[in-house]
């Protein structure tokens, strides 16, 4: 319970996701005013970030509330994971894999059903941390504070010896007020310096207040 830990999300972190104009462009293919394909699928997606739809009810409901047949259906959703995957932050994840055993490594994401199989594949999360806590697999999001709880009980750590990192601010202020520091990810070279502060700190002791 007194080790030092680290927590990163996923998306926009340890994977840089730009934007690539997906969902415009098969709009513009089945000729659907733009905003059209998130507002039939916007429940499935929920659905989907918490796990209560499969993979193949996913694909399902995107071929019958699109219109799409079965190899279009694959092809929309190879462009979704294009995107959703990005690319490996690699500067990021190189100093991470050299923090190994001197501290506790977990990952907080909130994610898709189907994601952990294809993050394994692309990018051995699952070797680069020791816990990978998925929304679509514990049913909550963040910033839901059990979320963090759920990540800290998983390493079986407290919150605030936990720096938690993530791109998105409401997160990060979900994170502090769960009783963790945190760190809103802008560049890789603030974040490295901040995880390196945060371990050269340590452990807090019991009933010391973390500052920052």
């Amino acid at each position: 319970m007194t080790a030092t830990c680290v927590i990163l999300d996923i998306g926009g972190v340890l994977e840089i996701t730009p934007e690539t104009g997906w969902v415009q462009r098969w709009e513009e293919r089945l000729e659907l005013p733009l905003g059209t394909v998130h507002e039939r699928m916007r429940d499935v997606w929920r659905a989907g970030s918490v796990g209560s739809i499969s993979e193949r009810e996913v694909h399902e409901q995107v071929a019958a509330r699109l219109g799409l047949a079965t190899p279009q259906v694959e092809v929309f959703m190879a462009d979704l994971w294009a995107e959703y995957l990005g690319a490996p932050n690699e500067e990021l994840i190189d100093y991470v894999r050299g923090l190994r055993g001197s501290c506790r490594l977990g990952i907080l994401s909130n994610s898709f059903v189907g994601a952990r199989e294809r993050e394994t594949s692309l990018y051995q999360f699952d070797e680069l941390v020791e816990q990978i806590v998925y929304s679509h697999e514990i049913g909550i999001e963040k910033p839901d504070l059990r979320a963090f709880e759920a990540a800290c009980a998983s390493l079986d750590v407290r919150p605030a010896n936990c720096l938690f990192i993530d791109d998105v601010a409401v997160n990060i202020e979900a994170a502090q007020t769960a009783g963790m520091q945190a760190h809103l990810f802008e560049d890789n070279a603030r974040t490295l310096t901040r995880i390196a502060a945060h371990l050269d700190a340590g452990p807090l002791a019991a009933g010391r207040v973390p500052l920052g």
